[in-house]
């Protein structure tokens, strides 16, 4: 008798959750090609970065939830290096930056993150820690405030300015 009770109780368990599993929603996730201006979830279009000097990117960008450089932020880094070696006089303040997604304590911990992946390479390249200084914004100063994956890809970066 217990066992023929307990063997109800979990088919009735079983069957309630097949019955919530078949009201569930499933959000589509649109896959929106962005051509020029997007490679995998990484922005590496033009149209928000401006120049540290002549030729100069100020900015690189980064994966979702990532603080790993890509190929396109090294070389932009090693630039940034070259002309910081021909201008010893000039520090620069590194700028991390995190989209509008996870919480304020996340992005500015993941905006840090960035900021000293930035800091590291161009310490690989000669350039003195003293001559840089690594401050967090997290997602409190958004490039482009939108909330679609373009918007999110332009807010995922380190921005490199001179120290004033």
């Amino acid at each position: 008798m217990r066992l023929n009770k307990i063997l109800k109780n979990t088919l009735l368990v079983l069957m309630a959750c097949v019955a919530l599993t078949a009201c569930a929603t499933k959000k589509e996730v649109s896959n929106v090609e962005i051509s020029g201006q997007m490679q995998g979830d990484v922005y590496t279009g033009t149209d928000t970065v401006e120049y540290l000097a002549d030729g100069v990117p100020d900015r690189v960008f980064f994966a979702t939830n990532e603080s790993i450089l890509t190929t396109a932020s090294r070389e932009t880094l090693r630039a940034q290096a070259a002309w910081l070696r021909k201008n010893p006089g000039i520090n620069v303040v590194l700028e991390g930056h995190a989209d509008e997604r996870g919480t304020r304590e996340y992005n500015l911990a993941l905006g840090e993150r960035r900021a000293n992946a930035a800091k590291d390479y161009l310490m690989t390249y000669g350039i003195s820690s003293d001559r840089i200084t690594v401050l967090s914004y997290g997602k409190e100063r958004p490039v482009d405030s939108g909330s679609n994956p373009l918007a999110w890809s332009k807010n995922r970066r380190s921005v490199t300015v001179k120290a004033n």
